[in-house]
This record gives structure tokens, sequence and C-alpha cells, in this order.
């Protein structure tokens, strides 16, 4: 009996997680931990008989622990990483369960490095970040620093993505988070911060291989920028920029940050009727962008969700030492078309949790996608799992794989 417990397995990338795993034969019983334990529930009875379901409230620690004991493997989805990483792993190192995340903040980061020693002493194996970007976009960067380059001198990530059918609070309140912190960046074989006061300095404009046009990407704090330059010997620069489309709404939250309308200061105004009522600066503008986002999105006949992480990966070619720039796209095409976000998060969640129990994660401590996850393994469970066949339209592999010489010729590769 092996047992899996999906925490926040009711939101948009946990329950992407639970329905995987409820279908693959390595689990004989998938749990889905859960505050709205009626949704849960219903949820539960919906997948079949192998699908259980508890209630978890992450701002209680002995919620959690009761959840998770007698689990061979947790999968958190709860965010707010940056609230709530921290007392979660400290349980799972408490009961001594192997643990998958999707964490992509930069603060919980580094508090979850703090912690490997005690989970290599607990002999468990923690993986940080396993969603696409963080997660994928580490794994195929090592990917060709190891097996395409004898040196490796960039690394630049770059994401997109938009449409998804449901943006609610905690999205938006990850964005604000990210806006008001410093991001992480590797510049010049150094580890440095960048203050978002100061970010404009670093903005691009970039093409992304399944969009038109050119967008605006911004530095983006992103774990990346900390773990790769941990395991990438001599690597000179590590930058991770993004931004969410349709551009114009992503430029209002930032406009909206920039005024400091995210405050979470309470203050009193009058409503309709002239009452004076107490509210947060905060919950205003998140109702404000959910309610323009959606009349963005009608305005721009969006269509259905889309997006891409591309990962710039330069350096010497491997036995010429020519220069040589590859190029992963990891599209919301072929299998990953119209699934948006969540699928793109959750599924290499899903991934990473098949790979540990079947064996072929075995590093004990906390330990990000590129130091524990070979990008062999990935491939071939992913075109197990989403049946990828080149030549159906409809089932090719959601990655694009590129290579530019010298001269700047550009072919596009098997991978």
């Amino acid at each position: 009996m092996i047992k899996v417990i999906i925490l926040g397995g009711c939101g948009v990338v946990g329950s992407v997680v639970v329905d995987l795993l409820s279908k693959v034969p390595d689990f004989s019983e998938v749990v889905i931990g859960d505050i709205n334990i009626e949704k849960a529930e219903q949820t539960a009875k919906e997948l079949g008989e192998k699908v259980n379901a508890v209630k978890v409230d992450a701002n209680e620690k002995d919620s959690i622990l009761k959840a998770i004991h007698g689990m061979d493997l947790v999968v958190n989805c709860i965010g707010p990483f940056y609230k709530y990483e921290k007392t979660i792993l400290e349980a799972v190192i408490e009961e001594k369960i192997n643990y998958v995340d999707i964490c992509d903040d930069t603060g919980a980061t580094y508090e979850a490095l703090e912690l490997n020693s005690a989970a290599q002493e607990a002999g468990i194996t923690i993986l940080l970040g396993m969603g696409s970007s963080p997660g994928i976009s580490n794994v195929l960067a090592k990917y060709a620093v190891d097996e395409l380059l004898d040196e490796c001198e960039s690394i630049d990530m770059y994401h997109i993505h938009g449409g998804e059918p449901n943006e609610g609070p905690a999205v938006i309140g990850h964005r604000f988070y990210c806006m008001s912190n410093p991001i992480p960046i590797f510049l010049d074989g150094e580890a440095k911060q960048i203050d978002p006061k100061e970010s404009d300095k670093y903005i691009e404009e970039v093409e992304f291989i399944n969009l038109p046009g050119e967008y605006t990407v911004y530095p983006y704090p992103h774990p990346e920028p900390i773990t790769l330059p941990m395991h990438i010997e001599g690597i000179q620069r590590v930058t991770n920029k993004g931004s969410v489309i349709p551009e114009r709404y992503y430029e209002l939250t930032r406009k909206i940050h920039s005024l400091g309308l995210n405050s979470e200061e309470i203050i009193t105004v009058r409503d309709v009727n002239g009452v004076p009522c107490e509210i947060k600066a905060y919950d205003f503008s998140v109702q404000y962008l959910i309610k323009q986002r959606e009349k963005l999105l009608k305005e721009t006949n969006f269509g259905e969700p889309k997006g891409c992480v591309k990962i710039v990966i330069k350096g010497k070619k491997k036995g010429t030492r020519e220069e040589r720039t590859y190029i992963f796209s990891l599209v919301s095409e072929g299998a990953g078309k119209g699934k948006g976000l969540g699928w793109g998060t959750g599924l290499p969640a899903a991934f990473g949790a098949i790979l540990m129990q079947r064996g072929k994660i075995k590093e004990k401590g906390v330990i990000p996608p590129e130091a524990c996850v070979n990008a062999m393994d990935l491939i071939q469970l992913m075109n197990e799992i989403l049946k990828v066949d080149e030549k159906k339209e409809e089932r090719k592999s959601p990655i694009i794989f590129q290579s530019i010489d010298e001269e700047g010729n550009k072919k596009t590769l098997k991978f």
C-alpha cells in the first residue's frame, strides 16, 4: 500500500496532480488534503475508491501532522509558499516522509535550503520547486550543461502565460509579493539581489516560438538564479524574467503595485449608502484586477490559455568548444494545448512524485530539480503519460529544442 497526499488538492494546480496520480498504478491510495473538505470529498467521490479526502488547515501545524501521518509521500501545492512552506516542511521532516512541491517563492526557497541537514538526518528527500519554472526549466538547463557543453557561460529563462479559466486572489497576491521583494540574479559569477525599484534596468523584449511578436519581460524573483549556480561550476549568469498576457493586464498590475494599492493597511471609507466601513486597499485591488482581467480577455478575444517557458543556455559545445546556444521552449501546443498554467505546473509535480516512487530520485536532503531529476527519465515518463506521438498534432511533445551555431544558424533538434 503506497499512499500519497496532495496538500491543496482542490486547487488549480493540486487538482491536476490528484487527477494524474489517481490514474497511475504507482500509488494505491491518493488523498486530497484541503481546507475545503466538502469539495475534497466530492472530488474524491468522482475519482473513485482509490481517492480519499482529509481536511487540512495549513495555518495549524497539528492539522498538517495529522493529515500526513502514515503517508509515503507528500505533494505540496498550498500557496503562498512564503507563508506556508516552512511549517509544512518542518512537519514532513518530523514525520520523515518524502516530499515534492512547486515552490516558486525565493524567500521560501532560502528557508527550505536551510533545512537541508535536518532532512538528511531524517533520511528523506525533499524535491523543491518541481513545476514548470522552476522545475522542468532547471532539469533541461542542467541536461544541456552536462551533456551538450564543455563549459556553460549563461542560462537565461523567460516565461509568459495568460488566459487561464480562473485566476484567484492567491495568484494576484503572489504577483504583489514578487513585485515587493528583492529579485535574485546571478551576474558576473556572483549572487546578487535587485531592488524591485531598480528592475526596469533589466527589462528585455523577447520572442517566444509559439506567440506572435515580441513581449516585454521583467526580472522575476524565481528560485533558478538561486539554485542553478550551486550545481553548475563556472557559470557567469543566471536570470529569470517573465510577464503575463494580455500585457495590458500585467501593466495594470504593476501600476497598482507601484501606487501602493497593494497595502494591507486598514482604512475607513464610506460605502454606497454613505455608511463608514473599514477596508484594505489590497482587497479592493485584488477584486478590481480580477474584474479587469475578465474584461481585457474579452476585449482582446484572447481565446484559450496560452504561454511559453523559454530556456536559453549558452556556452562552449562539447568536444569542439565552438560557441553554441541551446534553446528549450515549453509551449502550450500539442499535448499542452489549451491546458493553462495549472496543468503546466501540476503535471511536473506529479511526474516528480512518480519518479520518486519508482526510485529514480534517491538523493537525501532539500534538493532542487537540477540536482536529482534525470532529464531522460523525465522525458520518458512524459511520453508515457501524455502518449506523445509526433505524427499526431494533438499529441506532440510540449518541448521544442533548438540549436544556434556561431554563425547564427538555427535548427530544431529531436529531444
